[in-house]
């Protein structure tokens, strides 16, 4: 093989374009103008018996506006918005009939999820001077409007959207399960930070980021700061139940601003305490008697299962159970409420999982960010996510508990 067919197979700017990603971009084209000529037509027909002082359609189509680009996630496509004209004579501007397009909006260069990207990009270590070299690796070089005072309108605007989120009115809220969670952060997000999360249900079942904010570890007064936030902005009530780690100081603060509810401890980070004062060669079989516990189908056959593992490992591992022990009847408490809800309550996954990527982030970057830089990159990042959680199943049982149904295993109780 000849040396300048090695090169040019290493050097993709000196080969062939990428047909795909053309014929893509192409497709992407035509299906935007198709749907941007529907927009128009359908806004049009609402005003096809209007006429003007001479008889004619008051309203038809005038051209288009001056071409721009959107920049998406396979590259800028470029956008023709049809405009119409309001032929009426002898009318103030404020009059006019006038065309908006809501697929392609004034002034919109970016698609909503490559701008959903940014904020990614940003929290994973990309500087804002590297946005445009690292775009253009991944969607071509037109990456037209990313520069870095770009990129630091685009993080005010964020920032701005967090503090509007922070200061928002709660007082039509209802929520009736909480999970609560600290997350600590890594090198990017400073050794020190922890994030407080708070994620709600509503009275819908559709899970809500309720709160985040930065504290000191997970201390009881950083928690009772973020809750009194929550009620000074209308949060009347608390939730009927919450979940989250035994080690947070969140408990005490909950019993303090929300006495009401009650607690459910956490049974994946329980089973991670247990199994840690264990030998690993139990951890299998320890687990798998933990799961016994929180996977029977009544408080009763949970009980005696609970019984069975401090009988078992207690003469040889008395820290393992006693760790177990301390928190049972909170490890119980999901009992208590509709069955169809227990696989949301026994775990804190929702945050978890969420928080997972944020976790995970790595350390090998430069710099730390800023405590309300954080701050802002983490929101952006669950708001993203949230529009995938899961919602709760049970939907006709939220009303039931909001009202103070008592439930016995899951089961609505019978009056005698």
């Amino acid at each position: 093989m000849a040396k300048n067919s090695v090169i040019s197979m290493v050097r993709p700017e000196a080969g062939p374009q990428d047909v795909l990603t053309e014929i893509a971009r192409e497709g992407a084209r035509k299906m935007l103008e198709t749907a941007l000529d529907a927009e128009i037509e359908t806004f049009l027909d609402g005003y096809r018996e209007f006429v003007d002082t001479q008889g004619r359609r008051r309203v038809v189509r005038n051209g288009f506006l001056p071409q721009r680009g959107v920049q998406t996630g396979i590259g800028m496509i470029p956008a023709r918005v049809p405009r119409l004209r309001d032929r009426e004579q002898g009318i103030s501007e404020e009059s006019r009939i006038r065309f908006s397009s809501k697929i392609v909006p004034p002034y919109l260069r970016r698609s909503r999820s490559f701008e959903e990207f940014l904020p990614w990009l940003y929290l994973k270590g990309v500087s804002s001077g590297d946005f445009a070299d690292t775009l253009g690796a991944l969607v071509g070089t037109d990456t037209v409007g990313l520069s870095a005072t770009t990129i630091s309108r685009l993080k005010q605007r964020w920032a701005d959207d967090f503090d509007l989120w922070k200061g928002r009115d709660l007082s039509k809220k209802r929520y009736v399960y909480w999970w609560a969670d600290g997350v600590y952060g890594n090198a990017r997000l400073g050794e020190k930070q922890c994030l407080l999360v708070i994620m709600g249900a509503t009275e819908n079942g559709l899970k809500e980021l309720i709160a985040v904010e930065d504290g000191y570890r997970e201390s009881e007064q950083s928690w009772c700061e973020v809750l009194e936030d929550l009620k000074a902005r209308g949060l009347g009530e608390g939730p009927k139940l919450a979940t989250g780690d035994g080690a947070l100081g969140f408990w005490k603060a909950f019993t303090k601003v929300f006495p009401a509810g009650k607690h459910q401890r956490c049974w994946f980070h329980k089973t991670g305490n247990v199994l840690a004062k264990m030998p690993k060669s139990l951890h299998g079989k320890g687990k798998s008697d933990l799961q016994q516990i929180w996977m029977a189908e009544t408080r009763e056959r949970a009980n005696k299962a609970f019984d069975r593992f401090v009988a078992k490992y207690e003469a040889k591992y008395p820290k393992a159970t006693e760790c177990l022990k301390k928190d049972r009847e909170e490890l119980l408490a999901f009992y208590d409420f509709p069955a169809e809800h227990w696989k949301h309550l026994r775990t804190s996954n929702p945050i978890e999982s969420t928080f997972a990527t944020v976790k995970l982030r790595t350390a090998k970057t430069r710099g730390c960010l800023s405590r309300a830089t954080a701050l802002t990159m983490v929101f952006e990042l669950c708001r993203v996510a949230e529009k995938n959680w899961r919602r709760l199943d049970g939907p006709a049982r939220f009303a039931q508990v909001i009202q103070g149904v008592e439930f016995v295993n899951g089961e609505e109780k019978i009056a005698a």
